[in-house]
């Protein structure tokens, strides 16, 4: 049994287009061809799909991807004990992490002197006094606080207006080139993850690219930051989180 181009993207929740660059590259090649020439999958088309999307998930560039799959000492039950130690890998740093997120979290004071209607205006349903609350509670004692509350003290509506509307900016960017099938490698999102980082670091606090790849990492590890960014796009939180990363290997 085979299954065409579309049908493989919606099971593994990528696009087609994304498939096209697999195949282009030499990633992953459909193993057949309709009469009329269109791509074909099968079974084992899908299981090596499966172990790409693993290992991207995981971090991994593509052409590191390719190496891995195409080594000829590897067999599926290798590549499974790999990706567990990846994981686990993974949840030990950011179990590890998780105490230095926060200071690093985007914590900011929005108690400000707003009617109800310019807050509604500003912020929608977000409520600024519980997310200023929580803020104050976790990571009060923090510099990246303490900096952040010193600048957003004096901010106007016209201010948060003017910020909310460059991140919605950034993130619906992000959005179209997740659209578009682009690696979050590519320069373009780099570009961006570049550009949401001197968004932060001129709106609320000084953004190292050390703080800029803790707070990718808790895009998608602090489910209520996942969940904003899936309500721009599903699968944006990973994707944002993979364009900081590379970006701050790029830079340093």
């Amino acid at each position: 049994m085979s299954h065409s181009v579309g049908q493989v993207a919606g099971f593994a929740g990528v696009t087609v287009r994304t498939l096209h660059h697999y195949d282009e590259i030499g990633l992953l090649s459909p193993s057949g061809r309709s009469p009329a020439g269109h791509r074909r999958y099968d079974d084992a088309d899908l299981d090596r799909l499966q172990r790409i999307l693993f290992y991207r998930e995981l971090g991994f560039p593509l052409e590191e991807v390719a190496v891995l799959l195409d080594d000829p000492e590897s067999d599926p039950g290798e590549h499974l004990r790999r990706q567990h130690a990846l994981l686990s890998g993974r949840i030990d740093r950011l179990q590890r992490m998780a105490k230095a997120v926060e200071h690093a979290m985007e914590a900011h004071k929005m108690g400000i002197n707003l009617t109800p209607e310019e807050r509604f205006e500003v912020f929608g349903d977000f409520d600024p006094d519980e997310h200023a609350e929580e803020a104050r509670r976790r990571w009060g004692g923090t510099d990246a606080y303490k900096e952040s509350a010193r600048l957003t003290a004096s901010y106007t509506k016209a201010d948060w207006q003017r910020i909310t509307a460059r991140a919605e900016d950034i993130n619906r960017r992000l959005a179209a080139l997740l659209d578009a099938g682009a690696d979050p490698e590519s320069e373009e999102a780099m570009d961006l993850a570049e550009e949401h980082r001197g968004w932060i670091d001129a709106s609320y606090y000084s953004c190292t690219y050390e703080i800029h790849v803790r707070l990718g990492e808790m895009y998608v590890a602090d489910e209520r930051f996942a969940a904003y960014y899936e309500a721009v796009r599903p699968g944006l939180a990973v994707f944002v989180r993979d364009a900081i990363t590379a970006n701050a290997v790029r830079m340093a």
